[in-house]
């Protein structure tokens, strides 16, 4: 299939894929972000790689990598790291534009927050140091009020 310029390609009944100026849409690229599509939490590369192939998708690991870099870059999904460091994925959720997230440690509940105090600290920070262009990740991580009650009643 020939690049295309910024746009939606058509993917799958219900499914479109934003493509970057330059990018080009292939049934597995299609494939990765039906896999998305479909998930409500977070993720990692192996797992989607491992949706993808469970529904007869030939696709590699590096190829779901690439899908996964080209859809954060123009932000179609999230991205947030887990404590051990490993890169996870999600569909953006219901807010368009910058935001951050709360992640519980033990269930991966997810909740995307808004936080313009934070947005208007990391201006001025920037701008007093001489910065400019500058963004920024906020990823939150506690304890969910679900699981700290299961915690709670397990210990009594």
């Amino acid at each position: 299939m020939a690049k295309q310029a910024e746009g939606k390609a058509s993917v799958s009944p219900g499914t479109q894929v934003t493509l970057a100026i330059g990018q080009r849409s292939t049934k597995q690229r299609a494939a990765v972000a039906t896999a998305l599509r479909d998930i409500d939490d977070f993720r990692s590369a192996q797992e989607i790689f491992e949706i993808v192939k469970s529904r007869g998708d030939n696709v590699s690991l590096t190829t779901v990598y690439r899908s996964l870099q080209a859809m954060a870059s123009i932000g179609d999904i999230d991205v947030l790291l887990n404590s051990e460091g490993e890169a996870l994925y999600r569909r953006c959720g219901q807010r368009s534009g910058h935001h951050h997230h709360l992640v519980c440690r033990k269930c991966g509940f997810t909740v995307e927050v808004e936080g313009p105090a934070v947005e208007r600290w990391t201006h001025d920070v920037a701008r007093k140091q001489g910065f400019t262009d500058i963004n920024h990740t906020l990823d939150i991580f506690g304890v969910c009020s679900s699981c700290a009650r299961k915690a709670k009643t397990a210990r009594v």
